[in-house]
């Protein structure tokens, strides 16, 4: 019976792992095929091919490969590494803060990230050296100081760091840097319509030179969350029993808390505040493959990575030639899931 059992725990994780592969091979070749201009899909494999592995596309129009290699490759790839970024990061913060509502932005993070871009913009401010990249780059440094005075804060109102304390001293930071960038809209003049822009989110006109900005980012936040899943797994049912088991549950919380704000610090620095994504993505991966993060946290990642492209190929086709910010296709779309899981989720809890 427990053999049996192994094995079909073991199968459905197979077809999870499945889905959400086919889910994001099958987002990246539609969100590359459609646009004003339609690149058929055996093209597109032999285009990508001939990067990959040398394969000749001499007979492949030039216009193609220029379209697929220069503008929507990276615009596809720099949107699956936000939306794995984002929903990696809420699914490691979900269960740490044993909290199905917290999401990447509950400790701050992307209202510090906002302030950098926001300055950038109101001030019209470049660094001679990294030029048009100034603005993701003081993007990155703000969320990263907004997360380090934030657990500063947190330590010196109490020394153990309880997860309690930390989310409101998150909420506390996160009210104050969004009065602070309302206060800059107010003041703003023709810059308005670009603060906005990006406030609601877009991966429009960033190419390869963005990718490789995040992409170490990306790395480093994954490789840390990906390290700590047994970790987590004990934190989820609390920081005492956590302790039982023998987890440095300060170092370990820290080390979680850093690495999701890496993730959403760079994710939020090259695409802007893209809503819900860390939030319903990791809830719906919980609910269909269970809480187990060895493999909640990979699925979150092909998962939310598959959902940002087909949102962001929505933003940028429902009413071509206008592009929507993704952000608002991702609310859209995002606040009716997760209203009705909340709504599935209460039904549960009655019937038990």
């Amino acid at each position: 019976m427990q053999k049996r059992f192994t094995q079909t725990f073991s199968n459905n994780k197979i077809v999870a792992y499945l889905l959400a592969v086919v889910l994001l091979i099958t987002a990246m070749l539609f969100a590359i095929s459609i646009g004003t201009v339609s690149v058929p899909i055996f093209d597109i494999v032999q285009i990508i091919g001939s990067v990959l592995f040398g394969f000749s596309i001499e007979q492949i129009d030039p216009m193609y490969s220029n379209i697929v290699l220069n503008i929507r490759l990276p615009r596809v790839i720099l949107s699956g590494l936000v939306g794995a970024s984002l929903a990696i990061a809420g699914a490691a913060f979900q269960g740490l803060l044993r909290n199905p509502l917290a999401d990447p932005y509950t400790l701050g993070v992307s209202s510090g990230a906002s302030v950098g871009a926001v300055l950038t913009i109101f001030l019209n401010l470049s660094i001679p050296i990294i030029g048009p990249f100034t603005l993701p780059f003081l993007s990155i440094i703000c969320s990263f100081m907004t997360i380090f005075i934030v657990l500063l804060f947190a330590q010196k109102i109490d020394r153990s760091m309880k997860v309690e304390t930390i989310i409101l001293t998150g909420v506390i930071f996160s009210s104050f840097l969004s009065s602070f960038i309302s206060l800059m809209i107010a003041l703003t003049g023709e810059e308005l319509r670009q603060i906005i822009g990006w406030l609601l989110g877009s991966v429009s006109m960033r190419g390869w030179d963005y990718i490789k900005m995040m992409i170490p980012f990306f790395i480093i936040g994954s490789l840390l969350l990906l390290v700590n899943t047994k970790e987590l797994n004990a934190m989820s049912f609390g920081e005492e029993r956590a302790q039982h088991l023998g987890v440095n549950v300060q170092r370990r919380k820290l080390l979680v808390l850093s690495a999701g704000s890496i993730l959403t610090g760079a994710a939020v620095a090259v695409s802007g505040a893209i809503g819900f994504v860390g939030l319903v993505i990791p809830h719906l991966t919980r609910l269909l493959w269970g809480p187990d993060h060895r493999h909640l946290l990979p699925l979150s990642i092909l998962t939310g990575s598959g959902f940002l492209i087909l949102a962001d190929l929505v933003a940028r086709t429902i009413i071509s030639p206008t592009e929507l910010p993704i952000g608002v296709i991702t609310s859209l779309i995002g606040a009716p899931v997760f209203a009705l899981i909340l709504m599935r989720s209460k039904r549960k809890e009655r019937g038990r």
